[in-house]
Protein backbone atom coordinates (compact mmCIF):
# COMPACT_ATOMS: atom_id res chain seq x y z
CA UNK A 1 0.00 0.00 0.00
CA UNK A 2 2.78 2.60 0.76
CA UNK A 3 3.82 2.11 -3.18
CA UNK A 4 0.39 2.48 -4.18
CA UNK A 5 -1.71 5.71 -5.38
CA UNK A 6 -4.36 7.12 -3.82
CA UNK A 7 -6.94 6.41 -6.36
CA UNK A 8 -6.31 2.50 -6.25
CA UNK A 9 -7.94 2.23 -2.86
CA UNK A 10 -10.25 -0.26 -3.86
CA UNK A 11 -7.66 -2.28 -5.35
CA UNK A 12 -5.28 -2.13 -2.14
CA UNK A 13 -8.17 -3.14 -0.40
CA UNK A 14 -9.61 -6.42 -2.70
CA UNK A 15 -5.71 -7.38 -3.58
CA UNK A 16 -3.73 -7.11 0.22
CA UNK A 17 -7.40 -8.67 1.58
CA UNK A 18 -7.38 -11.57 -0.93
CA UNK A 19 -3.78 -12.38 -0.40
CA UNK A 20 -3.90 -11.98 3.51
CA UNK A 21 -7.13 -14.74 3.12
CA UNK A 22 -5.25 -16.90 1.28
CA UNK A 23 -1.78 -16.57 3.28
CA UNK A 24 -4.17 -17.29 6.58
CA UNK A 25 -5.60 -20.04 5.86
CA UNK A 26 -2.52 -21.56 4.86
CA UNK A 27 -0.92 -21.02 8.09
CA UNK A 28 -4.16 -22.76 9.64
CA UNK A 29 -4.92 -25.57 6.99
CA UNK A 30 -0.88 -26.48 8.16
CA UNK A 31 -1.49 -25.88 11.80
CA UNK A 32 -3.89 -28.50 11.43
CA UNK A 33 -2.21 -30.98 9.38
CA UNK A 34 0.56 -30.90 11.89
CA UNK A 35 -2.50 -31.87 14.50
CA UNK A 36 -3.32 -34.72 12.04
CA UNK A 37 -0.45 -37.82 13.47
CA UNK A 38 -1.02 -39.41 10.17
CA UNK A 39 0.23 -36.10 8.08
CA UNK A 40 3.10 -35.05 10.40
CA UNK A 41 6.13 -37.09 9.06
CA UNK A 42 5.69 -36.39 5.01
CA UNK A 43 2.54 -34.04 4.15
CA UNK A 44 3.45 -30.84 6.14
CA UNK A 45 7.57 -31.17 5.89
CA UNK A 46 6.27 -31.26 1.57
CA UNK A 47 3.88 -28.31 2.20
CA UNK A 48 6.42 -26.97 4.00
CA UNK A 49 8.87 -27.70 1.30
CA UNK A 50 6.42 -26.17 -1.44
CA UNK A 51 5.41 -22.73 -0.11
CA UNK A 52 8.98 -21.82 1.18
CA UNK A 53 11.26 -23.11 -1.73
CA UNK A 54 9.60 -20.29 -4.16
CA UNK A 55 9.94 -17.90 -1.14
CA UNK A 56 14.01 -19.23 -0.58
CA UNK A 57 14.10 -18.20 -4.79
CA UNK A 58 12.69 -14.85 -5.08
CA UNK A 59 14.96 -13.79 -2.52
CA UNK A 60 17.92 -14.88 -3.89
CA UNK A 61 16.86 -13.43 -7.64
CA UNK A 62 16.23 -10.10 -5.85
CA UNK A 63 19.66 -10.61 -4.34
CA UNK A 64 21.70 -11.84 -7.48
CA UNK A 65 20.17 -9.13 -9.98
CA UNK A 66 20.45 -6.11 -7.36
CA UNK A 67 24.27 -7.09 -6.80
CA UNK A 68 24.57 -7.82 -10.99
CA UNK A 69 22.90 -4.38 -11.57
CA UNK A 70 25.12 -2.82 -9.28
CA UNK A 71 28.14 -4.56 -10.36
CA UNK A 72 27.00 -3.13 -14.00
CA UNK A 73 26.34 0.31 -13.00
CA UNK A 74 29.33 0.96 -10.63
CA UNK A 75 31.89 -1.36 -12.00
CA UNK A 76 31.41 -2.19 -15.24
CA UNK A 77 29.92 1.90 -16.15
CA UNK A 78 27.78 0.37 -18.63
CA UNK A 79 24.11 1.32 -19.10
CA UNK A 80 21.33 -0.63 -20.24
CA UNK A 81 18.83 2.14 -20.58
CA UNK A 82 19.77 2.96 -23.79
CA UNK A 83 18.71 -0.38 -25.04
CA UNK A 84 15.64 -0.31 -22.89
CA UNK A 85 14.55 3.03 -24.18
CA UNK A 86 15.75 1.50 -27.77
CA UNK A 87 12.91 -1.08 -27.28
CA UNK A 88 10.61 1.06 -25.56
CA UNK A 89 10.46 3.36 -28.29
CA UNK A 90 9.26 0.55 -30.75
CA UNK A 91 6.67 -0.72 -28.49
CA UNK A 92 5.35 3.22 -28.64
CA UNK A 93 5.08 2.62 -32.32
CA UNK A 94 2.63 0.15 -32.18
CA UNK A 95 -1.41 0.30 -32.82
CA UNK A 96 -3.33 0.37 -29.73
CA UNK A 97 -5.32 -2.86 -30.32
CA UNK A 98 -1.69 -4.89 -30.86
CA UNK A 99 -0.31 -3.44 -27.61
CA UNK A 100 -3.39 -4.77 -26.04
CA UNK A 101 -2.98 -8.31 -27.29
CA UNK A 102 0.47 -7.85 -26.32
CA UNK A 103 -0.26 -7.17 -22.71
CA UNK A 104 -3.25 -9.78 -22.66
CA UNK A 105 -1.32 -12.29 -24.67
CA UNK A 106 -0.19 -13.73 -21.45
CA UNK A 107 -3.01 -14.43 -19.51
CA UNK A 108 -4.66 -16.22 -22.62
CA UNK A 109 -1.37 -18.38 -22.92
CA UNK A 110 -1.32 -18.93 -19.40
CA UNK A 111 -4.95 -20.52 -19.81
CA UNK A 112 -4.13 -22.46 -22.66
CA UNK A 113 -0.87 -23.93 -21.33
CA UNK A 114 -2.99 -24.98 -18.03
CA UNK A 115 -5.86 -26.86 -20.04
CA UNK A 116 -3.24 -28.64 -22.35
CA UNK A 117 -1.87 -30.09 -19.15
CA UNK A 118 -5.18 -30.86 -17.65
CA UNK A 119 -6.09 -32.43 -20.67
CA UNK A 120 -2.42 -34.48 -20.47
CA UNK A 121 -3.05 -35.41 -17.22
CA UNK A 122 -7.04 -36.35 -16.92
CA UNK A 123 -5.84 -38.74 -20.49
CA UNK A 124 -3.17 -40.32 -18.10
CA UNK A 125 -4.93 -41.13 -15.17
CA UNK A 126 -7.91 -42.30 -17.03
CA UNK A 127 -6.02 -44.99 -19.19
CA UNK A 128 -4.11 -46.10 -15.90
CA UNK A 129 -6.97 -46.41 -13.96
CA UNK A 130 -10.14 -46.05 -15.71
CA UNK A 131 -11.54 -42.86 -13.95
CA UNK A 132 -10.78 -39.51 -13.21
CA UNK A 133 -9.81 -39.35 -9.80
CA UNK A 134 -7.04 -37.21 -8.77
CA UNK A 135 -8.80 -34.56 -11.49
CA UNK A 136 -12.01 -33.96 -10.08
CA UNK A 137 -12.78 -33.40 -6.21
CA UNK A 138 -15.14 -35.48 -4.94
CA UNK A 139 -16.85 -32.33 -3.47
CA UNK A 140 -17.46 -29.20 -4.94
CA UNK A 141 -19.25 -27.34 -2.32
CA UNK A 142 -16.29 -25.78 -0.61
CA UNK A 143 -18.23 -23.72 1.96
CA UNK A 144 -19.81 -26.84 2.92
CA UNK A 145 -16.09 -28.49 2.92
CA UNK A 146 -14.52 -25.38 5.17
CA UNK A 147 -16.87 -25.19 7.52
CA UNK A 148 -16.86 -29.43 7.93
CA UNK A 149 -12.85 -28.14 8.46
CA UNK A 150 -13.67 -25.80 11.40
CA UNK A 151 -16.25 -28.08 12.96
CA UNK A 152 -14.57 -31.54 12.59
CA UNK A 153 -11.20 -30.39 12.82
CA UNK A 154 -9.88 -34.11 12.47
CA UNK A 155 -11.26 -34.31 9.44
CA UNK A 156 -8.84 -32.00 7.38
CA UNK A 157 -6.87 -35.26 6.35
CA UNK A 158 -9.90 -36.73 4.14
CA UNK A 159 -10.66 -32.64 2.91
CA UNK A 160 -7.03 -32.66 1.60
CA UNK A 161 -7.08 -35.76 -0.32
CA UNK A 162 -10.40 -35.13 -1.52
CA UNK A 163 -9.47 -32.76 -3.95
CA UNK A 164 -7.40 -34.18 -5.57
CA UNK A 165 -3.64 -33.23 -7.19
CA UNK A 166 -4.90 -31.53 -10.10
CA UNK A 167 -6.06 -28.59 -7.78
CA UNK A 168 -3.09 -27.94 -5.90
CA UNK A 169 -1.16 -27.62 -9.30
CA UNK A 170 -3.17 -24.89 -10.11
CA UNK A 171 -3.34 -23.49 -7.09
CA UNK A 172 0.63 -23.82 -6.66
CA UNK A 173 1.16 -22.97 -10.24
CA UNK A 174 -0.28 -19.08 -9.19
CA UNK A 175 1.37 -19.10 -6.28
CA UNK A 176 4.28 -19.17 -7.34
CA UNK A 177 3.25 -16.58 -9.67
CA UNK A 178 1.89 -14.50 -7.62
CA UNK A 179 5.33 -14.15 -5.55
CA UNK A 180 7.08 -13.63 -8.79
CA UNK A 181 4.65 -10.47 -9.59
CA UNK A 182 4.90 -9.45 -5.64
CA UNK A 183 8.66 -9.21 -5.56
CA UNK A 184 8.42 -7.83 -9.06
CA UNK A 185 6.46 -4.70 -8.24
CA UNK A 186 8.58 -3.96 -5.13
CA UNK A 187 11.60 -3.96 -6.88
CA UNK A 188 10.46 -1.75 -9.56
CA UNK A 189 9.22 0.75 -6.57
CA UNK A 190 12.48 0.36 -4.91
CA UNK A 191 15.30 2.48 -5.19
CA UNK A 192 18.22 0.18 -4.74
CA UNK A 193 16.59 -3.50 -5.21
CA UNK A 194 16.42 -5.39 -8.45
CA UNK A 195 14.84 -8.25 -9.91
CA UNK A 196 14.77 -9.67 -13.54
CA UNK A 197 11.56 -9.03 -14.12
CA UNK A 198 11.62 -5.31 -14.23
CA UNK A 199 12.10 -4.73 -17.59
CA UNK A 200 8.62 -6.46 -18.78
CA UNK A 201 6.71 -3.04 -16.74
CA UNK A 202 8.54 -0.89 -18.67
CA UNK A 203 6.99 -2.55 -21.96
CA UNK A 204 3.48 -3.37 -20.90
CA UNK A 205 2.56 -0.22 -18.26
CA UNK A 206 2.23 3.31 -19.38
CA UNK A 207 3.26 6.42 -17.29
CA UNK A 208 -0.24 6.49 -15.94
CA UNK A 209 -0.29 2.94 -15.09
CA UNK A 210 3.59 2.80 -13.84
CA UNK A 211 2.31 5.29 -10.45
CA UNK A 212 0.29 2.04 -9.44
CA UNK A 213 0.95 -1.21 -8.93
CA UNK A 214 0.95 -3.40 -12.55
CA UNK A 215 -2.43 -5.46 -13.98
CA UNK A 216 0.06 -8.56 -14.20
CA UNK A 217 0.32 -8.66 -10.41
CA UNK A 218 -3.88 -7.95 -10.02
CA UNK A 219 -4.05 -11.14 -12.27
CA UNK A 220 -1.82 -13.30 -10.10
CA UNK A 221 -3.74 -12.44 -7.35
CA UNK A 222 -7.34 -12.96 -8.07
CA UNK A 223 -6.18 -16.29 -9.96
CA UNK A 224 -4.31 -17.16 -6.80
CA UNK A 225 -7.94 -16.64 -4.98
CA UNK A 226 -9.45 -18.07 -7.41
CA UNK A 227 -7.69 -21.71 -7.56
CA UNK A 228 -7.55 -21.57 -3.72
CA UNK A 229 -11.82 -21.39 -3.43
CA UNK A 230 -12.89 -23.37 -6.62
CA UNK A 231 -12.75 -26.42 -7.89
CA UNK A 232 -10.85 -26.96 -10.95
CA UNK A 233 -13.85 -26.32 -13.76
CA UNK A 234 -15.14 -23.52 -12.01
CA UNK A 235 -11.65 -21.91 -11.89
CA UNK A 236 -10.95 -22.68 -15.66
CA UNK A 237 -14.13 -21.25 -16.34
CA UNK A 238 -13.10 -18.14 -14.76
CA UNK A 239 -9.48 -17.95 -16.31
CA UNK A 240 -11.00 -17.98 -19.18
CA UNK A 241 -13.08 -15.05 -18.86
CA UNK A 242 -10.32 -13.08 -17.30
CA UNK A 243 -7.77 -13.52 -20.11
CA UNK A 244 -10.04 -14.93 -22.75
CA UNK A 245 -13.01 -12.91 -22.56
CA UNK A 246 -11.36 -9.95 -21.87
CA UNK A 247 -9.18 -10.06 -24.95
CA UNK A 248 -11.88 -10.37 -27.31
CA UNK A 249 -13.80 -7.46 -25.17
CA UNK A 250 -11.15 -5.16 -25.54
CA UNK A 251 -10.22 -6.64 -29.29
CA UNK A 252 -13.60 -5.72 -30.10
CA UNK A 253 -13.97 -2.59 -28.85
CA UNK A 254 -10.94 -1.42 -30.20
CA UNK A 255 -10.95 -2.29 -33.69
CA UNK A 256 -14.80 -1.82 -34.43
CA UNK A 257 -16.43 -0.13 -31.27
CA UNK A 258 -18.51 2.83 -31.97
CA UNK A 259 -21.41 3.05 -28.84
CA UNK A 260 -19.40 4.08 -26.24
CA UNK A 261 -20.94 3.43 -22.82
CA UNK A 262 -22.02 6.49 -21.24
CA UNK A 263 -20.18 6.77 -18.15
CA UNK A 264 -17.07 5.34 -19.58
CA UNK A 265 -15.54 6.50 -23.07
CA UNK A 266 -12.86 3.40 -22.88
CA UNK A 267 -14.70 0.97 -23.37
CA UNK A 268 -18.01 0.30 -26.01
CA UNK A 269 -21.13 -1.94 -26.13
CA UNK A 270 -20.00 -3.29 -29.35
CA UNK A 271 -16.51 -4.90 -27.16
CA UNK A 272 -18.92 -5.76 -24.14
CA UNK A 273 -21.43 -7.92 -26.18
CA UNK A 274 -18.13 -9.86 -27.65
CA UNK A 275 -16.66 -10.65 -24.09
CA UNK A 276 -20.75 -11.54 -22.72
CA UNK A 277 -20.72 -14.17 -25.90
CA UNK A 278 -17.48 -15.81 -25.46
CA UNK A 279 -18.03 -15.99 -21.85
CA UNK A 280 -21.23 -18.10 -22.23
CA UNK A 281 -19.23 -20.49 -24.83
CA UNK A 282 -16.35 -20.50 -22.55
CA UNK A 283 -18.38 -21.43 -19.29
CA UNK A 284 -20.58 -23.27 -21.13
CA UNK A 285 -18.22 -26.37 -22.04
CA UNK A 286 -16.80 -25.80 -18.38
CA UNK A 287 -19.87 -25.73 -16.43
CA UNK A 288 -23.10 -25.88 -18.35
CA UNK A 289 -26.33 -23.78 -19.00
CA UNK A 290 -26.71 -22.73 -16.02
CA UNK A 291 -23.26 -21.38 -14.67
CA UNK A 292 -22.60 -19.74 -18.23
CA UNK A 293 -25.97 -17.68 -17.73
CA UNK A 294 -24.60 -16.52 -14.24
CA UNK A 295 -21.10 -16.09 -15.24
CA UNK A 296 -21.96 -14.05 -18.21
CA UNK A 297 -24.32 -11.53 -16.14
CA UNK A 298 -21.76 -11.21 -13.69
CA UNK A 299 -19.24 -10.20 -16.42
CA UNK A 300 -21.74 -7.76 -17.82
CA UNK A 301 -22.14 -6.46 -14.59
CA UNK A 302 -18.12 -6.38 -14.00
CA UNK A 303 -17.20 -5.00 -17.33
CA UNK A 304 -19.67 -1.69 -17.86
CA UNK A 305 -18.73 -1.14 -13.88
CA UNK A 306 -14.62 -0.92 -14.55
CA UNK A 307 -12.62 0.67 -13.83
CA UNK A 308 -15.75 3.24 -14.31
CA UNK A 309 -17.88 4.37 -12.15
CA UNK A 310 -15.99 1.57 -9.97
CA UNK A 311 -11.97 2.25 -9.93
CA UNK A 312 -10.59 -1.50 -9.41
CA UNK A 313 -9.44 -3.88 -12.05
CA UNK A 314 -11.22 -6.25 -13.88
CA UNK A 315 -8.18 -8.55 -13.16
CA UNK A 316 -9.12 -8.21 -9.70
CA UNK A 317 -13.28 -8.32 -9.80
CA UNK A 318 -13.90 -10.59 -12.10
CA UNK A 319 -11.87 -13.85 -10.66
CA UNK A 320 -13.00 -12.51 -7.27
CA UNK A 321 -16.51 -11.62 -7.67
CA UNK A 322 -17.18 -15.13 -9.54
CA UNK A 323 -15.49 -17.16 -7.15
CA UNK A 324 -17.10 -15.41 -4.01
CA UNK A 325 -20.73 -15.51 -6.71
CA UNK A 326 -20.14 -19.43 -6.93
CA UNK A 327 -19.36 -19.97 -3.49
CA UNK A 328 -22.60 -18.28 -2.08
CA UNK A 329 -24.93 -19.83 -4.97
CA UNK A 330 -23.41 -23.41 -4.41
CA UNK A 331 -23.78 -23.57 -0.75
CA UNK A 332 -26.95 -21.86 -0.40
CA UNK A 333 -29.50 -22.94 -3.44
CA UNK A 334 -27.00 -26.20 -3.50
CA UNK A 335 -26.71 -25.71 -7.75
CA UNK A 336 -24.18 -27.59 -8.92
CA UNK A 337 -22.23 -27.56 -12.35
CA UNK A 338 -22.19 -30.14 -15.41
CA UNK A 339 -18.89 -30.22 -16.85
CA UNK A 340 -19.58 -30.97 -21.01
CA UNK A 341 -15.82 -31.08 -21.21
CA UNK A 342 -15.43 -34.03 -18.54
CA UNK A 343 -17.87 -36.28 -20.66
CA UNK A 344 -16.56 -35.51 -24.01
CA UNK A 345 -13.07 -37.11 -23.09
Amino acid sequence: MHFSYKPDILNNIFGIGSLFFVFIHLIIFISLMNQDIGLQPFFVPLWLMVLGIPLITVAVLIIISTGVAFFIKKVVNKDLSKLINKVEEKYKMWSKAKKDTFRKLNHVLIFIGLLIVWFIGLFVVKSFTGTSAGMIPEENNMLMVYFRILNKPNSISDVLFSFGWFYYLLFFFFYILCLFMIANEITRKSSFLNFPFNVFPKLYLSYEETQSYGTYLYFAIGQMFTAFTCPPMIFFAILGISSISDLMSSQVGIRYGKSYILWNKNKTWEGTIAGLLTTFLICFFFVGVFWALIFTYLFLIFDILTNKPIKISDNLLIPIGCSVAYLLIRFIFDFNYYSIIINWI
